[in-house]
């Protein structure tokens, strides 16, 4: 059998199998979904958020997409990829058209059905992260007929199903047409109708967002009669809501308030396994007028940093230190060992680069909430003669100076979207990526070398190419692969949480509250 026609049968296996366990429309007699949990988030929900056609490539915006919202493909429990509004998809030999054919009788939350051509609309519609690659990559879009439909690709790509059908991007997210042209975006920003386990009920900016279960939702009912995410940015906050019971899960808590829970004999703390990493990037290092185009004093800022120590202070020694910006639990991650804590080299490279009393560089601008994991960077770095203050944001205006490419210097940027390493390169290793602020002409070549090359061994090859060579050349300063600690409190039966790979919000609809 060839590799194409075996992508081909593992898909209708992957299929049937989802199938045969049960995760068809809910049967009457289901149990109705009781009770309320509350989510404590880390962040302030952005409007933004209930729209896929925008998302960063990030995965906080995934915890609430993901609520409303479903994917031809996506993530599921014990599946990175797995079918979701589609029941089956296929992949032509040539690997030039990949067909897929949505479950009969699926409903958006507005009672209007789920047509192919909301697929179309949605993925034309669709200009967030990967937005460009996939406009590249896809020819066109054909509706068969209501059920089923056709990405035609301009030549064989490897990674169109990573790119559609995991958080690498919401492309994959269906959207209602219909609804969509009635109210426009300003409207479905507003309102959101999906086709997720949970409908939209209200939205208070910057104090809470209110859903509701869904009962037709094709997986099943969630359990949890309705969700009330909450806006809680202060860490101490979310862990004193967990303790006295106005949270039943608090979002990514850094290394104090994580502390903080595992002391507390009626709460529990849970680390994520989902594909996170921090890093350092130097911004300026293409400007030959900037101290940072100097390879030596981004090699001393990686030797400067103490990653066992971050990992200790921020993440109760959950999260490993790394080596490269691609998360190790990724495929075709290279796993590459950190460089190892050592000052006096940090120091000898600074002389050599001609600042033997160390230099100003200015500001050093964190991604909020990751207080801790910064400050300890900062002052790692000012140790050692490499003299930067931090200056915090916003969350929305650090991703917004982010996209724009204005931070300037040195900033800590987290990203937690899955994928493959190439997804990853072509965000931020490819010259032409949205989120690059630079690259070489043979990265590049590689890059686009890896998309075409379908044996898996040649791409892994090259993609370890690309990852050797961002160390080689000192591209960035990794710090460590992120795993998220989450509180739960006494009341959540089952919290969900790592039920899907890579990613570390709960599976919601399988969440369950105990007995009141």
């Amino acid at each position: 059998m060839n590799p194409s026609h075996r992508r081909i049968v593992v898909s209708l296996v992957a299929a049937a199998t989802v199938l045969a366990v049960g995760t068809t429309r809910p049967a009457e007699g289901q149990p109705m979904p009781t009770g309320a949990a509350v989510m404590a988030w880390h962040v302030t929900i952005a409007p933004s958020w209930f729209d896929p056609s925008t998302a960063p490539p990030q995965i906080t915006p995934f915890g609430m997409l993901y609520a409303i919202h479903d994917a031809l493909v996506r993530p599921l429990p014990g599946q990175k990829m797995g079918p979701s509004l589609a029941e089956s998809w296929t992949e032509s030999p040539d690997g030039l058209t990949y067909e897929f054919k949505l479950r009969r009788g699926l409903k958006f939350h507005n009672g209007d059905p789920v047509t192919a051509d909301d697929v179309r609309f949605s993925f034309e519609r669709y200009k967030g992260t990967g937005a460009k690659e996939l406009g590249a990559r896809v020819q066109r879009v054909e509706v068969v007929d209501a059920l089923v439909v056709r990405f035609h690709l301009r030549e064989p790509w490897p990674d169109f199903m990573t790119f559609y059908g995991t958080t690498a991007t919401a492309a994959g997210i269906v959207v209602p047409k219909r609804y969509l042209e009635q109210v426009g975006d300003d409207g479905f920003r507003k309102h959101p109708i999906g086709a997720g386990p949970y409908k939209f009920v209200s939205h208070t900016p910057g104090v809470e967002v209110v859903l509701e279960a869904y009962g037709g939702h094709w997986r099943r009912v969630p359990n949890v009669k309705r969700l009330i995410m909450k806006s809680v940015p202060e860490g101490t906050t979310r862990v004193a809501m967990l303790k006295s019971g106005e949270a039943d899960i608090a979002y990514v808590l850094d290394g104090p308030e994580a502390e903080d829970v595992k002391r507390d004999p009626r709460l529990t703390l849970v680390a994520t396994r989902h594909a996170s990493i921090f890093w350092i990037e130097f911004a300026d290092q293409w400007d030959p007028k900037s101290p940072w185009h100097d390879k030596r004093l981004r090699l001393a800022v990686n030797y400067a940093l103490d990653r066992k120590a971050i990992n200790e202070a921020a993440c109760l020694g959950y999260c490993p230190p790394a080596g490269v910006i691609v998360p190790r639990v990724m495929d075709y991650a290279l796993q590459a060992e950190p460089l190892p804590y050592d000052p006096h080299k940090a120091r000898q490279l600074l002389a050599e680069a001609g600042y033997p009393r160390g230099f100003d560089a200015g500001e050093l601008v964190p991604i909020p909430p990751f207080f801790t994991t910064a400050e300890a960077s900062v002052n790692y770095l000012n140790a050692v003669g490499i003299r930067v203050r931090m200056r915090p944001l916003e969350r929305a205006a650090f991703y917004a100076a982010w996209r724009e490419k204005k931070l300037r210097g040195l900033f800590l940027t987290a990203v937690g979207n899955a994928g493959n390493a190439a997804s990853r390169v072509e965000a931020f290793m490819y010259s032409k990526g949205g989120y690059a602020y630079g690259g070489y002409p043979d990265i590049d070549e590689l890059f686009l070398q890896q998309g075409r090359e379908r044996d898996p061994a040649k791409r892994e090859a090259l993609l370890h190419r690309i990852q050797q060579l961002t160390i080689d050349r000192v591209m960035f300063a990794p710090v460590m692969d992120f795993r998220a600690l989450m509180g739960v409190g006494p009341r959540m039966a089952e919290h969900a949480i790592n039920l899907v790979p890579m990613n570390f919000f709960p599976s919601y609809e399988d969440m369950r509250l105990k007995a009141q």
